[in-house]
């Protein structure tokens, strides 16, 4: 294995091999394209970065939780205001429900403003015997299956740049100027909870939240005027996956003379770019951000503990997130022995749990779905291993969108595979509804409170 210490540089990548890269058909359409976002403004700031990881290395002491959400995959066509704010609304609502229960802050961190670019099984898609190159994501081309749409074109690079813009705009403006609120947020899912076939379920932590707020506002604290309770922290991530777009929005920072990757605030690397010597790897190992990294069944605890030691060979608190996404058939089997060898190793480490990305499935009409069953039932056993180790289990990160939509089965909305036709509008893998992202959050806080019971007695 090549030295941990070998030189860095934001083009060093370019020699490696690239997993998951689109062929582009001209490269000098490329090289203009990267000059020209090389010249924009960035889209976050390396100080916000900082911020994000000084959070994260709290949930690593199991002091704070990650929620991590938003798209699969997000379109060219859906960068409505009213999108972007029911997205937000929803991952709002969920952090309110798991801060109470885990009795820590909630950081909440959004697949949003650049996850336009999805891996691949397979580079080619063939239809009636005519074969054209897979989607990957409006980043690089179209989901229509023609030979123009599929052909990967450098100015959706430049689209997705100017998208972003306007998405952190307004996430900006609506995270600080009230819609955030906590009361407006409890309200929110006060009316989930009254309309919600599950309800009486989520009564007890609902009744819980409002009892808390009614005590804050006897002691004085104007729910209405407080700035603590008006806003909140709110950061973006994406999978750092066409490179050609990240390098060129990488930046040195005045004031640390770190690099940075401007594009967001974390960025992942897939479980199908984690070669330790492929170029996703090199790329992201060299800039500062918070780094996360998605653990599927076929990691082994040598590979994990490797590509560590070139992500962060510092260990510095905050910096990895390590994202399980095992299926519910194999997490129990799994996981154990990868955190077991990690602690035991003194590593300083997020565990997060993605429950969505194992438990795909072919529906009978030709849809990718999810059954939400399997995707509590992954969380649940997640929590399960993390109590059994003694380790926090510090996060979720979940596929969701804030529409009315059909493309997972179950939870409260009551979807059978008949309902996929409905409102199957994703462009990539099956999302989490709305009602269903609340089910799963009231779900999860039942899981932190029976956690924190189950170690407060062993403490005792």
């Amino acid at each position: 294995m090549e030295s941990l210490h070998r030189a860095w540089t934001p083009t060093s990548w370019r020699s490696r091999e690239i997993a998951q890269s689109p062929s582009w058909p001209d490269l000098e359409h490329l090289e203009r394209v990267e000059r020209e976002l090389s010249a924009k403004p960035p889209l976050v700031f390396a100080g916000e970065a900082r911020r994000l990881q000084d959070h994260l290395a709290l949930v690593s002491r199991g002091e704070a939780f990650l929620l991590q959400a938003g798209d699969c995959a997000e379109s060219f066509n859906e960068g409505s205001a009213d999108a972007i704010r029911d997205k937000l609304k929803v991952i709002l609502q969920m952090a309110v429900a798991l801060t109470y229960a885990a009795g820590v802050p909630v950081i909440k961190v959004g697949r949003i403003a650049g996850q336009f670019a999805k891996p691949r099984s397979t580079p080619f898609e063939e239809q009636g015997g005519i074969r054209l190159d897979a989607f990957r994501g409006h980043i690089v081309n179209d989901e229509q299956f023609t030979p123009e749409a599929r052909r990967p074109n450098p100015e959706r690079l430049l689209a997705a740049y100017h998208q972003s813009v306007a998405t952190l705009n307004l996430l900006r403006a609506f995270t600080t100027g009230g819609f955030a609120a906590l009361s407006r947020v409890h309200a929110w899912n006060q009316e989930f909870v009254a309309n919600s076939l599950e309800g009486k379920r989520y009564e007890v932590v609902a009744d819980e939240i409002e009892r808390a707020l009614q005590f804050m506002k006897a002691c004085g604290i104007d729910l209405h005027d407080d700035n603590a309770l008006q806003g909140v922290d709110f950061y973006t991530s994406h999978e750092a996956l066409i490179l050609p777009y990240e390098q060129a929005l990488t930046r040195r920072d005045s004031l640390t003379g770190d690099w940075y990757d401007c594009s967001a605030h974390m960025l992942w690397i897939g479980d199908r770019t984690r070669q330790i010597d492929g170029a996703h790897v090199e790329f992201l190992r060299g800039v500062a951000n918070p780094i996360g990294l998605k653990v599927g069944p076929t990691m082994g605890a040598d590979e994990l503990v490797h590509l560590q030691d070139s992500l962060n060979p510092e260990n510095r608190p905050g910096r990895m997130t390590l994202i399980s996404r095992m299926g519910r058939n194999q997490v129990s089997e799994r996981l154990p022995a990868l955190i077991e060898r990690l602690r035991d190793e003194g590593r300083e480490v997020v565990w997060a749990c993605d429950p969505m990305h194992g438990n795909t499935w072919m529906a009978s009409g030709g849809q990718k779905t999810r059954h939400f069953d399997d995707v509590l039932a992954e969380t649940a056993q997640f929590f399960e291993v993390h109590q059994a180790l003694g380790t926090w289990p510090g996060g979720i990160h979940v596929e969701l969108t804030g529409d009315n939509v059909t493309e997972c089965l179950g939870g409260g909305s009551r979807l059978a595979e008949g309902d996929l036709d409905f409102n199957y509008t994703s462009i990539c893998d099956p999302r989490l509804n709305a009602t269903q992202s609340l089910d799963m959050a009231f779900h999860v806080a039942e899981f932190l409170q029976r956690y924190s019971a189950a170690s407060g007695a062993r403490s005792l």
